[in-house]
C-alpha cells in the first residue's frame, strides 16, 4: 500500500467484493466510500456488505478498516476518514479494480483479504501545486489531477494562478485579465545561456468562474481542498498588460514570453489593494470555502518602487523604514482583507525575510528549510516546499535520456528521504509545520503527457512522506508493485529504470546548474536577506 498505514495485520478470512455491493451508514461517509471505489458502482443501502460508522473520537481523517468473513467494516473520524478508508480497501483489490466499470477484470467482483488497519495521516497538509501561469492546463486535466492526488491521500491542490506569462482565470470586475493577460504570442524555447530562440506559437487559456467553481466541488468531495494563488506584488507583467494603472510606473508591459525575474510590480497604493480584494472575491466567491489564499510575495524586485516618489513618500507616511518594510506591510493588508473573508494568508518564504507578516500567515520555505525554521521559530505555520527535493520540474537523472528539465536531479528515493519535520528542530518549531508540497512549475512541462512524467512516481513517494513523517522501509518494494495500479489508471509516469523511447522527446541538456549549486546559490540569498532584516 501507498501511503503505508499506521498499523495494518493480517487476519484469516476474506470477503467477495462485487460490482452492486451495497454499503450502508450515514449520507456523507457512504457518499465519500462510493466515490472512493468508482469502479464498484457502489449502493447505498439499510444494511449493506461494506458498513460504515462514525466515532466521534478519532481525528477527523483517521479511520479503523476490518475486513473478513462477515464483510467491511470501517469506523471513521468522520467523511475524510471514511473516504481514506475506502482508499485502503481499494489497494487490497486488483489493479484491475481500477480501471473503469466496462474495463476487463470487473467480472464477478473481487475477493478482499482479511485485515485489520489503523490509520491516520502525520500531516494535515499533503499537497501538490500547479503552475497554470506558464503553461495552461485545461480543467480535465485538473480534474484528473484531483483524482490521482485522491488516490493517493494527498488533500491540497495549490493553484499558481497568475505569472508574468499569463493570467489564468476570469474576472468579471476586471475583464481585461482574461482577454488580454490570458495568452501570448510565443513562448521561450532556448534554455539559459542558449541564444534566445521563441517557439511562434500562440499559447493562452484561462478557467471560467464556473470552471472555478467546478473544479473546487470536485476536489473538494474527494477530500482535496483548493489554495488558488495570486502571486504579489512582484511577477507582475500579465496584470500590467491588461491593466498598466496599477503598475508602480504606469507603463504597459507585454505578457512575457520567456522565463526568469521580470521588474514588473504592482504598486502597493490603495487602488491596487481595491482591485485586489475584489479578486478575492470573485475567487471566493467561486470556489466557496476558501480556508487557504496564497499571495506569493516571491522575487520582488523593489527597483521601481524606491524610484517613485509618490511610492516612497506612502512609506514615509506609514512611518516605515525601507521598502522591503512596505512589502511586508502591504503583504499584511491583503492577509487582513483574506482574514475579513475567512481566508489564512499564505506566502512563500521571501515575504517572511522581508518583514513583519501577519502572524496567522503560512510560510512556505522554497529557498529551504533554514529559513523555514527560522520561520516557524518566529510562531509561523510552515508547509515544506525546498527546492531539493519537492521540485519535480527538476529531472529525475542527468541521463541524456531525459527529457528538458529546469535542473538535474531529483530522484524518487530523494523524494522518499524527506522528512518534513526534522530531528534536530525543538518541539515547538516542529508543531509548526502542518505539512510538505510538491511543486511542479511548467516551464518545461508544456502539457498534461509531460506533466505525468514529472509527477509521478515521485508524487507517490511524497504521499508515502506526508502520510506517515517518513517513508517506510519497504517503500521501493511498495512502489514497484503501486506501478501496475498507475499503469490501470492510465498515468504515463516516468519508470525507475528511466524514460521509454517516446517519452525522450528530444535529447537532454543537462542544466549548467545542478540541484547543489541551486542549494549553495539558495543559501546564500537567505543568508544575505536575513542580514537585512528589519527586527521584528
Amino acid at each position: 500500500m501507498i501511503p503505508l498505514p499506521r498499523l495494518i495485520r493480517h487476519l484469516s478470512g476474506s470477503f467477495e467484493v462485487t460490482p452492486g455491493s451495497v454499503v450502508s451508514g450515514p449520507a456523507a461517509p457512504v457518499d465519500a466510500v462510493r466515490l472512493a471505489l468508482p469502479g464498484l458502482d457502489l449502493r447505498p443501502g439499510d444494511s449493506g456488505d461494506i458498513d460504515v460508522r462514525l466515532d466521534p473520537a478519532l481525528g477527523p481523517e483517521a479511520y479503523r478498516l476490518v475486513t473478513g468473513s462477515r464483510g467491511v467494516e470501517i469506523t471513521a473520524g468522520g467523511r475524510a476518514g471514511a473516504f481514506y478508508a475506502a482508499q485502503t480497501l481499494h489497494q487490497l483489490l486488483p489493479d484491475s479494480s481500477y480501471r473503469a466499470p466496462a474495463g476487463p477484470g470487473h467480472e464477478g467482483g473481487w475477493s478482499v483479504p482479511g485485515v485489520r488497519v489503523e490509520d491516520e495521516p502525520r500531516f494535515a497538509w499533503r499537497g501538490l501545486h500547479l503552475d497554470v501561469a506558464r503553461h495552461f492546463f485545461p480543467k480535465r486535466e485538473v480534474l484528473r489531477l484531483v483524482d490521482l492526488m485522491a488516490a493517493h491521500k494527498l488533500n491540497r491542490l495549490h493553484l499558481h494562478l497568475v505569472d508574468d506569462q499569463g493570467w489564468r482565470v476570469e474576472s468579471r470586475a476586471y475583464p481585461l485579465l482574461h482577454e488580454v493577460a490570458s495568452h501570448r504570442p510565443r513562448t521561450a524555447s532556448h534554455q539559459r545561456g542558449e541564444p534566445e530562440s521563441y517557439d511562434g506559437v500562440p499559447h493562452g487559456g484561462h478557467y471560467s468562474l464556473a470552471d472555478l467553481a467546478e473544479i473546487a466541488a470536485y476536489a473538494r468531495a474527494r477530500e482535496v481542498v483548493v489554495v488558488p494563488e495570486i502571486d504579489v506584488p512582484g511577477h507582475a507583467s500579465a496584470i500590467l498588460a491588461a491593466y498598466p494603472s496599477l503598475g508602480a510606473t504606469g507603463e504597459r508591459y507585454e505578457v512575457l514570453d520567456r522565463w526568469g525575474i521580470s521588474p514588473a510590480i504592482l504598486s502597493p497604493l490603495p487602488p491596487t489593494v481595491e482591485f485586489l480584494t475584489a479578486i478575492f472575491d470573485e475567487l471566493a466567491g467561486a470556489l466557496g470555502a476558501t480556508p487557504f489564499f496564497h499571495i506569493g510575495g516571491d522575487e520582488v524586485v523593489l527597483d521601481h518602487w524606491a524610484a517613485s516618489p509618490e511610492i516612497d513618500a506612502y512609506r514615509r507616511s506609514l512611518g516605515l523604514d525601507s521598502m522591503p518594510a512596505l512589502q511586508a506591510w502591504f503583504l499584511r493588508r491583503l492577509a487582513d482583507a483574506l482574514a475579513e473573508r475567512g481566508s489564512r494568508a499564505v506566502v512563500w518564504d521571501e515575504a517572511f525575510v522581508s518583514g513583519e507578516l501577519r502572524p496567522d500567515t503560512v510560510v512556505m520555505p522554497w529557498r529551504g528549510m533554514g529559513v523555514g525554521r527560522r520561520a516557524a521559530a518566529a510562531g509561523h505555520d510552515v508547509v515544506a516546499t525546498p527546492v531539493f527535493p519537492l521540485y519535480f520540474d527538476y529531472a529525475e537523472s542527468a541521463s541524456p535520456d531525459e527529457p528538458v528539465a529546469i535542473g538535474d536531479e531529483i530522484t524518487v528515493a530523494d523524494v522518499a528521504a524527506f522528512v518534513p519535520a526534522p530531528a534536530d528542530w525543538t518541539d515547538e518549531e516542529r508543531s509548526r509545520v502542518l505539512g510538505a508540497q510538491a511543486q511542479l512549475w511548467t516551464e518545461r512541462i508544456p502539457d498534461a503527457r509531460v506533466l505525468d512524467y514529472r509527477a509521478w512516481p515521485r508524487a507517490c513517494a511524497l504521499a508515502e512522506v506526508v502520510w506517515g513523517g517518513e517513508a517506510g522501509p519497504d517503500f521501493p518494494d511498495r512502489l514497484r508493485a503501486h506501478l501496475g495500479r498507475l499503469d490501470a489508471l492510465g498515468v504515463e509516469y516516468r519508470p525507475l529504470d528511466g524514460p521509454r523511447p517516446w517519452q525522450r522527446r528530444r535529447p537532454h541538456r543537462a542544466s549548467a546548474t545542478r540541484v547543489a549549486d541551486v542549494m549553495e546559490r539558495l543559501d546564500r540569498m537567505t543568508h544575505d536577506a536575513e542580514s537585512t532584516r528589519p527586527s521584528v
